[in-house]
């Protein structure tokens, strides 16, 4: 990766008169946004699907495959002719700036009928077929499950009958036959966002805009996944997790986080050379032009906490396979940018195993102002080229937010002496996006909100929440020619422009 630069928007944060950003024009109007402000990455968050229970996260999906079909364009099926405008009708009055999640699942999803009605009574499609075919070590499963949670009335898939629950093929077979049309319908939803992807994907990097993806470390445990693929998780004998997956107590939290996702066999993953991982990876990157791998120190070790604890004091570390898991994964994709989350609490062992990688990792400007800023890893004198420098992600506050609500006077402080004239509320984001611009780090990522100088009310996520988040949205009018041209001077001047070679390269 040379020296560039790009923003960070999840594809739900797009304007669109539908309820939720998506993958049609609007999407192909931010890239032009994005060249205009000579940019080079556009960094999005998981494009799983996501559902109402576990809060509209893209990070605790029924699968780690599947897309979401809410992020499918309305307005490129109306041009494909798969629905008409009546259809489309008198939509509800959706908010402009934020999701409204539970409106937005009843009106697209009688849209993406529609569009299945009519597929369903034209002629055979062979990209169709050939993309269920190429797709089937996944698809099949997938569509299987989504149509059995319509039809079993129990919650998670460890409820359902034994012999649906434990893939007997008889029961799984009287199944297909049974759900034949719903099981088609969710494979041809998946259909749709590839072809409404690959054409996003092919406009984006003619314009020279890259993708940068973001894959979590762990699957919800009621998911396709796990139900397909009992043996690489720790489960019971009734296939519910033994043992789940968290953050031990730290000075943040007395009870440390407790996730709840269901943590891997490694020594299973191992013995076939990491099969799942290595079909997820190769997946993903039919999408992104570059991965993020979230929450990377649990590949090396991770906090393993027996199921039924309430919270995550109880747990213990456990040592993943890392060293071979990497040398198997860069073996098979040697050429991909990969690069960790590294946020937080990381020990030398995890620093040893990116190094010995070449990942690069993550400097969030916003921590880099506290007491001994000299030997701070995020103060920006001490970023390395081989990383990521951000002024926030999608788990912290806004640049403002920060400033307003959780620096303290002596942060501010030191941030106003470090930069040598005085920051305020109204112009700290622009500050700290110019440090990020400067920083020696080879990649910089400003997320909108803070280009925008947005208030804490526009942060994406606050982890340990399951209400509200997820539902930020920009305006159509604040992605102006005017910020555009202010964001490619800022690039330009600091060596990070397409066709630049500045002195990080």
């Amino acid at each position: 990766m040379k020296r560039a630069s790009g923003v960070l928007l999840h594809i739900t944060s797009l304007p669109s008169s539908f309820g939720i950003g998506d993958i049609g024009p609007a999407a192909c109007r931010f890239a032009d946004f994005l060249a205009d402000a000579r940019q080079t990455y556009w960094q999005i968050l998981p494009l799983t699907a996501t559902n109402e229970i576990n809060g509209n996260s893209p990070y605790a999906s029924p699968s780690a495959f599947a897309a979401n079909p809410l992020l499918i364009s309305p307005e490129a099926m109306l041009a494909d002719d798969l629905i008409r405008r009546e259809d489309i009708g008198e939509h509800p009055r959706f908010p402009d700036d934020r999701v409204d999640y539970k409106a937005v699942q009843q009106y697209k999803m009688r849209l993406l009928d529609k569009a299945f009605e009519r597929f369903q009574a034209r002629s055979a499609d062979p990209a169709f077929e050939k993309f269920c075919h190429d797709q089937s070590d996944w698809l099949e499963d997938y569509s299987l499950f989504a149509a059995l949670k319509g039809h079993l009335e129990a919650g998670a898939w460890w409820d359902w009958p034994a012999p649906v629950r434990d893939r007997d093929l008889s029961a799984l077979a009287q199944w297909k036959k049974r759900c034949r049309d719903e099981i088609k319908k969710q494979q041809y939803f998946q259909y749709l966002f590839y072809k409404q992807w690959a054409a996003l994907k092919d406009y984006c990097n003619k314009k020279n805009i890259y993708f940068i993806g973001d894959i979590p470390i762990y699957v919800s445990g009621d998911s396709a996944d796990v139900w397909a693929n009992p043996q690489l998780f720790k489960l019971d004998k009734q296939k519910r997790p033994s043992a789940v997956a968290g953050v031990p107590p730290d000075y943040f939290s007395e009870t440390g986080q407790l996730w709840g996702n269901p943590v891997y066999r490694w020594d299973v993953l191992k013995e076939t050379r990491y099969a799942w991982w290595m079909k997820r990876l190769r997946h993903n990157l039919a999408f992104f032009d570059g991965i993020r791998l979230d929450h990377f120190r649990g590949f090396v070790a991770y906090w393993e906490v027996p199921a039924g604890e309430r919270t995550a004091k109880n747990g213990k570390w456990i040592r993943a396979a890392s060293d071979d898991f990497f040398a198997a994964l860069v073996l098979q994709f040697p050429d991909v940018p990969i690069f960790a989350e590294d946020l937080g609490m990381i020990t030398p062992d995890v620093r040893a195993v990116m190094k010995r990688f070449g990942f690069a990792g993550m400097k969030l400007l916003i921590f880099g102002f506290g007491e001994d800023m000299a030997n701070n890893p995020y103060a920006l004198h001490n970023h390395e080229k081989n990383s990521l420098v951000y002024t926030g992600t999608h788990d912290n506050n806004t640049a403002r937010g920060w400033f307003v609500e959780e620096a303290s006077a002596a942060d501010r402080d030191r941030l106003a002496r470090y930069i040598g004239h005085a920051v305020t509320e109204d112009n700290v984001h622009a500050e700290i996006t110019r440090l990020a611009m400067m920083s020696a780090a080879e990649t910089a990522i400003i997320p909108m909100q803070d280009l925008l100088g947005l208030a804490s009310a526009a942060r994406m996520n606050r982890p340990a929440t399951t209400d509200g988040n997820w539902a930020w949205r920009v305006l159509p009018e604040q992605l102006d020619r005017a910020l555009a041209a202010k964001l490619a001077e800022t690039t330009a001047l600091y060596g990070r422009a397409p066709g630049q070679r500045g002195a990080g390269n």
